[in-house]
């Protein structure tokens, strides 16, 4: 891969804090750098989205045709990010990411819709910072995880209708997990992806996510989206029964990951405000293999 430079290298080290392993050590290598190169790729354009870039994202304007003071228009910056896509698929791309992520969409004919969903997810990120219903809320995962998902089983070879839809679950799962686990972050975005139908079922206001910690009534609402967000693995989960061998683990460190998370954000009594509740290492590797168990 392509990715010597200070920049990419930051994008990519944010993999070993994910929920889930994103390519771990006991995959076939062409698996883990093909892995690691849609990582890169969905790391960098949630980090335009977020302004997290390294550096103040000025030299990856550069590296996308902008001027320097661009890489704080967001907007603009996507726009560049989408052009540069297109030319992993017709021409060459300039960042080093995408570049490195061409020799993947060769050889597994990837076709360019998941990555622009990814894209559309992170221009949403900047127009609409609230969400009414839980719907419209699984109506930006189908854009901002399902796709990732979907290239996993592209990548291995293993893309089914029927897997498609248990992966668009697991992943959907993920995201409403992390979305628990930020919401004191997100909020400091001036986003909130509680759905406010279930913040107004719960009595919960704005200003009450805004708290030092969390009060009965943000415990309730949080509760209630972690058991969603259960239903969704377990409908999920029976996608690590249908693979075999090593690509069964993984798909098991991804919903082992998810289980994990909402064991951490339970323990936390549901208090997602006084801190960000993570799973423990060990605690991911007693749910990855439950989960081995049960698709045995």
């Amino acid at each position: 891969m392509v990715t010597g430079d200070a920049e990419s290298r930051a994008v990519l080290d944010k993999a070993a804090r994910e929920n889930f392993p994103v390519a771990p050590v006991f995959l076939p290598r062409a698996w883990r750098r093909d892995l690691m190169a849609v990582y890169g790729f969905a790391r960098l354009v949630d980090d335009i989205g977020d302004g997290d870039l390294a550096g103040g994202g000025r030299e990856d304007a550069l590296r996308l045709g902008l001027s320097a003071d661009s890489a704080d228009d967001r907007l603009a910056m996507l726009d560049a990010f989408e052009a540069d896509l297109d030319r992993v698929f017709d021409g060459t791309p300039r960042h080093p990411l995408l570049l490195a992520l061409q020799p993947t969409v060769r050889r597994h004919d990837l076709s360019p819709e998941p990555f622009l969903g990814l894209i559309a997810a992170n221009r949403q990120d900047q127009r609409v910072r609230r969400y009414a219903t839980y719907d419209d809320l699984l109506a930006y995962c189908e854009l901002s995880a399902n796709p990732v998902g979907r290239l996993v089983l592209s990548i291995t070879g293993t893309s089914t209708p029927e897997r498609v839809r248990r992966s668009d679950a697991v992943c959907t799962a993920l995201q409403i997990v992390e979305h628990l686990q930020d919401v004191a972050e997100d909020l400091g975005r001036d986003r909130i992806y509680l759905p406010a139908e279930d913040m107004k079922r719960f009595s919960v206001e704005e200003a009450d996510l805004a708290a030092a910690t969390a009060g009965a009534q943000v415990r309730a609402l949080v509760a209630h989206e972690a058991e969603r967000a259960g239903y969704l693995l377990d409908e999920g989960t029976p996608l690590v029964g249908s693979v075999r061998g090593r690509l069964r683990l993984l798909l098991a460190g991804f919903v082992g990951g998810g289980r994990a998370a909402l064991k951490a954000v339970e323990a936390a009594g549901y208090d997602v405000l006084a801190v960000s509740p993570k799973a423990t290492k060990p605690s991911l590797l007693r749910e990855v293999g439950s989960t081995l168990r049960r698709e045995g």
